[in-house]
């Protein structure tokens, strides 16, 4: 790949800049492209913008940019879209910083000030190469010390029409997938990119492996309506089953849980009420599983709440080391704590409701 470094003043790069949000960002004359289709949404907060303009008063350098030449004279920012951008918004007047112990907007500085940020060069390099050079590099960049996500990285290989599609419903916040799943599931940071990531997995499956899979199989469909549409399916069978909102639907594997009931004639009533019942149990410690629970009726999802070692020590000394199984005995590391009423009975983890049995014993009567 062909590098050329280049430096080049914050004025030619603010020249011509637009910001039109998702739609695109563009500066340098309408020559640079600030926010590819591989490109994270813009992350930086407000503290991390200021310290870019005060790193540019204070005439420090800034970390190296690089731009990918698409044509004889036109660019697409491979990396430096949040410091870009934060100089570009800051000359639009977005956001003010400290300047001798005083708020001050760009309009509001010094014009020595002015001219300091105006003039400042940016050490950019202008690279050609193809594209999986260009994508490949990408991946191992490392923007101004905030480090890529797993699903950042892998937007920016496979990048393609279907992508594009999917960052317009599921890395906005408060739109999309963002706005119809609140209250289910855990999103993260929508805009970089945890909800997509969450949607892929439950249509894809899991792991690294399994996303990238995914993505390379689909990137160059047209659309991510199958995506969408499974999403909101699991999403929209969720809210119908399970409608009385509460913490940990945040937590509850809903695409497994979709997959395997969907089907199932399930009275949403009638699993209200033993929710809530479980709910107010304290035996139950992982209340997420719940929901998993009422379906399936595994109790291994519930995480009941286990003996003491103190309760297990009691009951072993009570039974002088004897198994009331099989009548032998052993050592206390060779027995498990059991209840002798079972939870699903109405058994509580109490000292006089344990009892020990040896491993195969409990194991067998598990």
């Amino acid at each position: 790949m062909k590098i050329e470094p280049k430096a080049i003043p914050v004025a030619e790069v603010f020249d011509g800049y637009v910001n039109s949000g998702y739609d695109g960002v563009i500066g340098y004359g309408g020559a640079l492209d600030i926010r590819p289709k591989f490109q994270r949404e813009f992350v930086y907060d407000n503290a991390r913008q200021q310290a870019v303009i005060t790193t540019i008063l204070s005439g420090f350098p800034l970390n190296s940019m690089y731009w990918s030449k698409t044509g004889k004279a036109s660019f697409e920012m491979l990396d430096g879209q949040q410091r870009t951008m934060s100089i570009c918004e800051y000359l639009e007047g977005s956001f003010s910083v400290e300047v001798g112990g005083n708020p001050k907007n760009f309009d509001n500085l010094s014009k020595p000030d002015q001219d300091k940020v105006l003039g400042y060069e940016l050490m950019v390099y202008q690279c050609e190469g193809t594209e999986d050079e260009q994508l490949a590099w990408f991946e191992v960049i490392n923007i101004a010390g905030l480090t890529l996500k797993p699903q950042e990285l892998r937007n920016a290989v496979y990048t393609g029409p279907w992508l594009t599609d999917a960052k317009r419903y599921f890395s906005r916040d408060n739109q999309g997938a963002h706005k119809l799943a609140k209250g289910y599931v855990t999103p993260g940071e929508v805009n970089r990119q945890d909800l997509l990531q969450k949607a892929i997995e439950w249509h894809g499956g899991k792991g690294d492996a399994a996303i990238k899979k995914y993505m390379n199989e689909h990137r160059q469909d047209a659309n991510a309506n199958a995506l969408w549409t499974y999403f909101k399916s699991v999403i929209d069978w969720a809210k119908l089953i399970f409608p009385t909102e509460r913490k940990h639907l945040r937590s509850v594997p809903w695409s497994v849980l979709y997959d395997e009931f969907r089907q199932d004639p399930l009275d949403a009533g009638k699993l209200e009420t033993r929710v809530a019942a479980l709910m107010s149990d304290d035996e139950v410690q992982r209340k997420p599983g719940i929901y998993s629970y009422v379906l399936d009726g595994d109790e291994r999802a519930l995480g009941l709440r286990q003996f003491s070692d103190n309760q297990r020590t009691e009951a072993y000394e009570r039974q002088k080391g004897i198994c009331p199984k099989c009548k032998k005995h052993y050592e206390l590391s060779e027995m498990d704590a059991d209840h002798i009423l079972p939870w699903s009975k109405g058994g509580k983890t109490l000292p006089d409701n344990c009892q020990m049995l040896c491993i195969r014993d409990n194991r067998s009567s598990s």
